[in-house]
């Protein structure tokens, strides 16, 4: 066996024993707890479909334990009165945790995910560099002072919200609990967060290593439940000052409806259809490698996939070749194995979705280039699936799919490439390739869409804010934007 193999074997271990070794219960209040109900649910091994073990069910009564926490943490002392300076050590030592426990980490969420593990590494990587970036940002909520006429001191304090929900999804999910724990903790809240019930053992383990940090009980509580019960509770409940949603469109709008029981504050990442638009003056190497990757990484399982690949009319039909080549590389299979580039849905329900889009793209008169076969075995498995001759219009080129599934769409130029980059109720992320960076600014500032890129695609810096356009959401993560979202403004005038 190799170093490598090795050390994959050992993590995989050491995250079974971690899974085994009690149950999952909910963290109210510092504190390890049974739901009030009783009731659990399973999770499951997408790669496997079997049993992986079974997990605390919260409902309406914890949400209401986990927000009178959250207040009672958020009003005490020993975290409201803390130095900006005492939280920046607080979230470099969860950077610090993270880092010591990727190899967990990433075989653990593998097994509740399915993504391939050189994915989760990646992943898991990324949120010990999110909680330094917040860590820098403590000492950097700043207020302002307002010119007058000297009779007069005006300024303003900007100041942490405070209770905040927060409901993530299953694509992705220890990245997705580390941006909402590392920004609301930054500026000084507290979080009841509700990670979803397809994948929430990694929310669970970093939960439990946050709290080696001996961060003040009750500043961070999590709740592993379904969204019609405990994520309606939590987006609804009078206690709670900001809801932060991670997921579809469809159940963003419903949110924001329960979100005005008492106003509370609201952000939303939604969903997303983006379209890579590739000039015939590109760098088609790079272009068509990586327009395989961001259809195919994390099976597709992503709300910024470039999924519509717009192609220029005098390549289309060389581009349209060696992508369908391309992917047929992105093997599908264990997740632990080393030669594997595809794992799993997320869940049956999952794949039947997707190639439910698949026979609509054959029913609309798509061309399939690759896949539209089914996976012979267990898992939730789909294999990369590639659609030519789709007009900008079929189904396949407007809903998001959220599975390995890429429409080809031709364009002529410039402006038919933004007209139909633009046509979609979506815009949360697109990108261009061209060697002429003068076409390439002129084209992203057509395009909707929140994150763009130029002779790239999905890259990313927690500098530089996520979020959308149109129905893709509501306010920032990452970078300025999102310190804004989670504190709020208050002005001060003295009377001199």
């Amino acid at each position: 066996m190799t170093a490598t193999a090795n050390a994959t074997e050992t993590a995989r271990t050491k995250a079974l024993a971690w899974i085994n070794q009690a149950p999952k219960r909910l963290l109210i209040g510092g504190q390890w707890v049974d739901a009030a109900s009783g009731k659990t649910f399973e999770s499951l091994n997408p790669a496997t479909e079997q049993l992986l073990c079974r997990v605390a069910e919260a409902d309406s009564a914890d949400v209401d334990a986990a927000v009178a926490a959250a207040r009672k943490a958020f009003e005490a002392p020993s975290w409201a009165a803390m130095s900006p300076h005492a939280r920046t050590r607080a979230l470099l030592r969860i950077a610090d945790k993270i880092e010591a426990n990727i190899p967990e980490l990433a075989a653990i969420e593998t097994l509740d995910n399915g993504m391939p593990l050189w994915f989760s590494m990646a992943a898991v990587s990324g949120c010990a560099d999110i909680f330094r970036y917040y860590a820098g940002w403590c000492s950097k909520v700043l207020g302002t002072t307002i010119p007058s006429d000297g009779s007069t001191l005006i300024y303003t304090l900007r100041e942490p919200l405070g209770v905040c929900g927060q409901i993530i999804p299953w694509n992705a999910p220890i990245l997705m609990a580390t941006i909402k724990f590392a920004n609301a903790l930054c500026c000084g809240n507290t979080v009841v967060l509700k990670p979803a019930e397809l994948a929430c053992l990694t929310s669970i383990r970093l939960a439990e290593l946050i709290q080696e940090t001996d961060l003040p009980p009750g500043v961070i509580n999590v709740l592993p439940g379904y969204g019609p019960t405990a994520g309606a509770a939590l987006s609804q409940h009078l206690g709670v000052d900001k809801i932060a949603f991670t997921g579809s469109t469809a159940i963003g709008k419903q949110v924001v409806r329960d979100a005005t029981s008492n106003l509370k504050k609201v952000t939303l990442e939604l969903g997303g259809k983006a379209p890579n638009v590739v000039f015939a003056d590109a760098d088609l190497d790079k272009a068509i490698a990586t327009a395989v990757k961001t259809f195919c990484a994390n099976s597709g399982q992503i709300c910024s996939a470039g999924t519509r690949l717009f192609v220029q009319e005098s390549i289309h039909d060389e581009v349209a070749e060696r992508v369908a080549k391309e992917a047929v590389a992105w093997k599908a299979g264990d997740p632990f194995a080393a030669d594997t580039k595809l794992g799993p849905l997320i869940s049956a329900k999952q794949r039947d979705r997707v190639w439910s889009y698949i026979d609509a793209g054959q029913e609309a008169g798509a061309a399939l280039r690759l896949g539209g076969t089914a996976w012979n075995g267990p898992g939730y498995f789909v294999e990369p699936t590639v659609f030519d001759q789709v007009k900008n219009g079929m189904k396949i080129a407007q809903e998001e799919i959220f599975g390995p599934v890429l429409s080809i769409i031709p364009f002529k130029d410039e402006n038919d490439a933004v007209l139909q980059g633009n046509e979609t109720t979506y815009g949360l992320s697109a990108a261009v390739w061209t060697r002429d960076i003068s076409r390439g600014h002129k084209v992203v500032k057509a395009l909707k869409a929140g994150r763009l890129w130029i002779n790239t695609f999905g890259e990313s810096d927690p500098a530089m804010a996520f979020g959308g356009y149109k129905q893709s959401g509501w306010g920032r993560e990452f970078g300025q934007e999102s310190i804004e979202a989670y504190t709020q403004t208050k002005s001060v005038m003295v009377r001199m």
